[in-house]
Parts: C-alpha cells; structure tokens; sequence
C-alpha cells in the first residue's frame, strides 16, 4: 500500500467601476485590455482592494471572451519563439513513445497496468495474463468518446482479477464517474455507473460481487468548496441501483475533512479514514463486517498523519504520532487500545516516506536527505536487508500482493529515466536484494542522458535552515553566471519532492541549460516537522527557503538573476507568486501553473476548504493578518520591475480555480514596469493536472521551455 494519502485544502463592501489598463495596444503585440473595479473590502479592519473581482466568475460570458483575448495574445507571443519547434519536436521524440504507466497491479496471476503507445494520445490499459503472458487492451480511452474528451483516471481491479472498476473524467477533471468492466469479456456491467466518484477509490469484498467507496452527491447546487463534507463511504452491490447504496460513513457536514475507506487483506474489516485537511491528519474507524459490529474508534484526535492498512489479521498503523520521521505500529483488531499497540518499525534516522506489505515481509521505502533507499523487513523476526538501487533517485512507487513474494519497484533520477524493477523476496534474509529488471522503454536514453549529472548541493536558509537542491546539467557545463537556470519548488502538504526523472529537466539540461529543485519547508522531504514548520504562520519561511536556494545558484556561479527562472504548479505557483513579488530583482523569468494566488478569497473556490489547515483561516485576524502579507495578487505593486511571466491554466480545473490565474495576471499586466510580457495560456481540455493527452502535454511544455529559454537566454544556440 502506498503510504502517502495526499487529497494528493465580517466584510463592508464599496464598489465604484473603473476602467484602466496597462499601456499596451494589443495592435503593437500587447495583451488585451482589462477592466478594473475599485472593490473595497474593510477585513478585521483593513482595506482589502480587489480591482478584478469580475474574473471570478468564469462562467460569465465577458470573462469567457477575455480569456479567449488572452490566451491568442499569448499563443501568438509563443509561437514566435524561434525555439518553440525544436523543444516541440525533442519533446515528441521523448514523450510520443511506449511506455508502462503505473501502477501495477497484481490479482492472482493477472498484471493490470496501463501503457503508452508511440503515435496515440492516451493511455490504454492492459491485463497480462502471468508474468511473462499473453497482454490484451482492457479499456481503450479512444472508444469512449468521439472528441477524446473522455479518459480514464485510474483502474481498480477486483481481488479474483475478474473484474475492474475504473474512472472515467471529461477533460482530465477530477470530477468522475465510476464503471465496472468484465475483465473476461470486455464488456461493462448494467446498472453499475456510479457518478460523483470524484475520490471514489473503490476497495473490493472478498465476494468480488461489491465494493466500498468515497462518494459524493450529484448535485449541481453544492459550491465545490463545500462538497468535502457531503461525502460519504458507500457499500455497492453489482447490479444494485446506486441510488440504493448503503452508506456506512459520513458525510460528516465539515468540508474541511474528506472521507478514505480500506480493507484489510481477508475484507473482514472496515477501515474509514476521516481526513483533516489534505495533508493526511486522519481519525481513524473500523468495523468487524463479519460480526456485523459498529465502527470503533482506532485512533481519534491525535492531529498526526494516520494510515492504516490490514494485513492477516492485523492493523498496521503508519504514523507521524511521537514520530515526525514516521513509524509503524502493528494492531490487534481484538485488542485495539493504544496498551496494546506493538511497535513493528521504530522511527529511524531517515524518513520513512512509504510502506508496502508482501507475504510476511514489509518493504520500506526511506528518504535518505531525499534520496531513496528501499529496505525489506521481516515481520518475525525483524531481520532486514537493503535493495540495490542504480543510483541516487526516487522511487515512485512499489506495487505488492501481499500474498506473494515479488515486488515491483518503479525507480528513476533527474538523470535516468524511470524504470520497473521486480524485487523476489528470497526464503533467507541476505546482505542485499538485487532487483531485477522488469521493463524498460525499448529506446531507454541512457547513451544520451549518460552526458547529464545529477548533483546534490546544500545551503542555508536566513534562519539557518539547511536546504538541500538538486541540480542536473551537463558535464561540461562552465559555472560563469551565464547559464539558462530553472529552479522548481513546491513546498507544501507534507509532499516530497524527490529527484525522479522528469522530461522538461532532461531536455532542458540536454540543451545546455540547468534544472534544479529545492527541497523546501512545507514538504514531506525531512519528516512531519518540515512539513508543520512551512505551513500556516511559518509559510514565509518556505518562500525564504526557495529565494534562498535561488541566491545560492547565483553566488555558485549556475546562474545570474537575467538567467535565473522559477517554475512550480499549484501549491508551487503559490510559491513562484509569492518568491517573484518578494524579489522581482531575482529572477528573469516566471512560470506559474494552476495556482492559489488570492489567499484572502482562497477557501471560497475549489476545494479552498480542505487547505485551511496547511494555509490559515482567513477568517481568524491573525492567520489574515500573515496570509494578507504574502498573498501575491494582494502584494503586486504599480511601477515594479517584475519578471516576464507565463500563467499556465486549465479550462477545467475543478480543484484550484483558474480566476486565481485569471486575476493575478490581469494585475500584474496592470502594474508590471518590466520590459517581458506577462501572458495567460489556457490550456484546453485540461484539469488541475492539464491535459491528459500525449499532444495537449507536448504542446503544454513546448510553450513552457520556449518561453523560459527565450526569456532567460535570447541569443541561446545562435553562435
């Protein structure tokens, strides 16, 4: 099991209209004009400004055709980047290819798993019969709709591997509905469409003949921001109306808390997961469903992260209670007071980022200073040994049947691309397991990425903070201030950022250039207290910790401020928001994806509510009062030379809403005294995580790559 549930968060107005804009003629290649409104809002007695308000509304037909303005203006700005091409062909000859897509899942002799295929745009997933058998397509996204606007999220095979619930969203929302596929037929089951799956995350019965869910009303007139605490965990009999479903949890009425159910192994017990924010803070339930008993408390009020997961006929615990590294406690569901709790794998100098369970053996996956280092664990004795991994990397997901004795381990670098290896739990304990290689991309680039390194670099926040960045360049890079830098951070949730392969670094690195990544408070990287020591009050500290990493690369000789660019999505472009207002002078470019940029409005859109616990209550005056200090679209100043920006958003995105985007750009066109553009790029057919087609990503990243290379380096590659 994957240790790691991310969920992957009194006003006097005065409005008087008035219209202004920034001095570009879009005639001349400027953006298109934008209104303002002097909104006023007195908040614990400050005046609160909020010129574009109107942007919110993005289903009103004005914001509509403005976004359409901007998003021409952008591409036509974009398409003239004389690298955009080439970084678009590179990234078509590295991404339109086969490839495996995890996980994998293994039910009885069948392997589930999805694939890549080179010329087609989604993934189509796949049962293999044995481990060296017989593939054959199980869904193809293509034969869901005419358009292509129809994919597939996830896949959730039965435990007799004779059936499969799957997710299917329009335009990679996280908005779903759940279907029930015959893996033996092809074909999908009557009656058995679940809409408002938007976490179902289905955990099958022994039966095979029902499952339990997460599910959500299909009710237009909930605000998304309030639907978390309509969910409720669900029973589904195949065949049965889902109208009927009978719900066993919740909703809680909190939409500041989400609902996971779980199973253990045998599908005796019933585990429900009462998530606090989207971090993994988590009361805990279960209930005997062979006695037919209510649900107990398992762990309750703690404020730690809780996961736990069954195996035998045992609770296993993995928590960050008296344990901010993390440890795992094994539980006797008979006996469940905390008297009893057995502590199975102690806290350890490392982080112990995931755990996976496979026949009497526990695989522990640990951040080593972010690294991974993957350990096999006997459940008897305690005896352990170490898996050989190729190098320093990431391991980006390890995938079991608990009633086997193999392990699939995905592992890649910055410098290596990701590979799958089977790790076979051999019947002694020995120095070390050696994996064994289970697939491979057929045109894996190890002679051309072997030209890259990937090195580990320290220093130092103001308050004395270590922080470690990983950089990736070629070998023959000369550290003389001039090089084209990216640096990515995200620093938020408790989520780790590991030096897993990723495209844009590779391609960008191949290019001549430098891609680094700070691992910032407000991540996972070094436990729960890194995490809790970025987040409400301290979240300034997050974004000391990238400018700092930033002033690093720059006194290192990587790069000089006209170089240097930042980029990160989501809670990452909260980061870059709040990093390129604070230093304008630091940075010469900016990509800022899907993110929070309002902190004063931000619990009203979206799913705003789960993340008042990692970013403060704008309703309490002193988490207003830190949140208003660092909020970029509140911080932007007229006359400011800030740093050319591309906004990077999604027509769809139903977890961050794009007016974050819509009117933090408008305000920065506004005021920005800098020379570069400022441009909204609205991504099409696209959710939180943008487009899930091969196409829709290429074209994503060739505009990101052209823009910071012919921001940061103009003259780059012409001699």
């Amino acid at each position: 099991m994957r240790a790691r549930l991310a969920w992957l968060l009194s006003a006097v107005f005065a409005v008087v209209a008035v219209v202004g804009c920034r001095g570009d003629d879009p005639s001349r290649g400027g953006p298109p004009p934008t209104p303002r409104e002097d909104v006023v809002e007195v908040i614990h007695g400050r005046e609160v400004h909020d010129p574009y308000r109107w942007l919110e509304a993005g289903d009103r037909a004005g914001v509509r055709a403005w976004v359409r303005r901007q998003d021409l203006h952008a591409r036509s700005v974009l398409g003239a980047s004389a690298h955009r091409q080439g970084f678009r062909n590179e990234l078509r000859r590295m991404w339109d290819r086969d490839a495996i897509v995890g996980p994998v899942d293994k039910r009885g002799d069948r392997y589930f798993y999805g694939r890549r295929h080179k010329g087609r745009d989604k993934t189509v997933y796949y049962v293999r019969e044995g481990l060296r058998g017989r593939e054959r397509v199980l869904i193809d996204p293509a034969k869901l709709s005419d358009n292509g606007s129809l994919g597939v999220r996830s896949i959730y095979p039965s435990r007799d591997g004779n059936k499969v619930a799957y997710a299917v969203s329009r335009n990679n929302a996280d908005a779903a509905t759940l279907y029930v596929r015959d893996v033996n037929t092809g074909t999908d089951l009557r009656n058995d469409m679940i809409p408002g799956a938007r976490f179902a995350s289905p955990q099958w019965a022994p039966d095979n003949q029902s499952f339990y869910y997460t599910g959500l009303p299909d009710d237009p007139t909930i605000p998304p921001s309030k639907l978390a605490g309509h969910a409720s965990v669900r029973r589904h009999v195949l065949g049965q109306p889902p109208a009927h479903d009978e719900v066993v949890f919740g909703p809680t009425g909190d939409a500041r808390t989400f609902l996971a159910p779980g199973l253990v192994f045998d599908g005796r017990y019933l585990l429900v997961h009462v998530i606090h924010g989207a971090a993994g803070a988590a009361d805990i339930y279960f209930q005997d469903l062979k006695s037919g008993g209510e649900l107990q408390p398992l762990t309750v009020g703690s404020g730690a992260t809780n996961i736990a997961f069954g195996y035998r006929d045992r609770f296993y615990l993995f928590t960050s209670e008296g344990a901010p590294r993390y440890r795992l406690i094994e539980i006797d569901p008979q006996a469940p007071a905390r008297s009893n709790w057995r502590e199975v794998v102690p806290q350890g100098e490392h982080v112990l980022n995931s755990v996976a369970l496979m026949n009497g053996h526990l695989i522990l996956n640990y951040l080593d200073d972010v690294n991974a280092r993957v350990i096999v664990r006997r459940l008897d004795d305690g005896r352990s040994w170490p898996v050989e991994l190729p190098s320093a990397g990431a391991v980006a997901g390890i995938w079991t049947d608990p009633s086997v004795n193999e392990a699939l381990i995905a592992f890649s670098s910055l410098a290596q691309e990701g590979v799958i290896y089977r790790v076979p739990i051999p019947a002694e304990a020995r120095a070390t397991a050696t994996p064994e290689l289970f697939w491979a991309p057929e045109d894996l680039q190890e002679a051309r990425d072997a030209q890259l390194v990937m090195r580990q670099l320290f220093t130092r926040s103001p308050d004395g903070a270590q922080i470690s960045v990983f950089v990736l360049h070629r070998g023959d890079l000369v550290l003389d201030g001039q090089n084209p830098t990216v640096l990515y951070g995200y620093g938020g949730f408790g989520i780790p950022i590991t030096p897993g392969y990723n495209p844009l670094a590779a391609l960008w690195a191949q290019r001549g250039g430098v891609w680094a990544q700070a691992s910032i408070r407000g991540g996972g990287e070094y436990g729960e207290d890194w995490h809790r020591a970025g987040k409400r009050g301290h979240k300034q500290d997050v974004f000391n910790d990238f400018i700092g990493a930033a002033e690093h690369l720059v006194a290192a000789g990587y790069a000089s401020p006209a170089t240097l660019g930042i980029m990160g999505g989501s809670n990452g472009g909260l980061l870059v928001g709040a990093a390129s207002t604070q230093r304008p002078d630091l940075f010469g470019a900016v990509v800022c994806q899907v993110p929070l940029l309002d902190m004063i409005r931000y619990p009203k859109f979206g799913l705003g509510e789960l993340w008042i616990d990692e970013y403060g209550d704008p309703e309490d005056p002193s988490a207003f009062a830190a949140l208003y200090e660092y909020s970029p679209y509140h911080q932007i100043r007229a006359g400011v030379r800030y740093p050319s920006l591309l906004m990077m958003s999604a027509d769809t995105d139903d977890r961050v809403d794009p007016l974050h985007a819509r009117k933090y750009v408008a305000a920065m066109q506004h005021a920005s005294a800098g020379e570069g553009p400022v441009l909204l790029r609205t991504q099409a057919q696209a959710g939180h995580g943008g487009p899930d087609s091969v196409t829709g990503r290429i074209e994503s990243y060739a505009d990101i790559l052209s823009f910071l290379l012919t921001e940061l380096a103009p003259n780059w590659g012409k001699g």
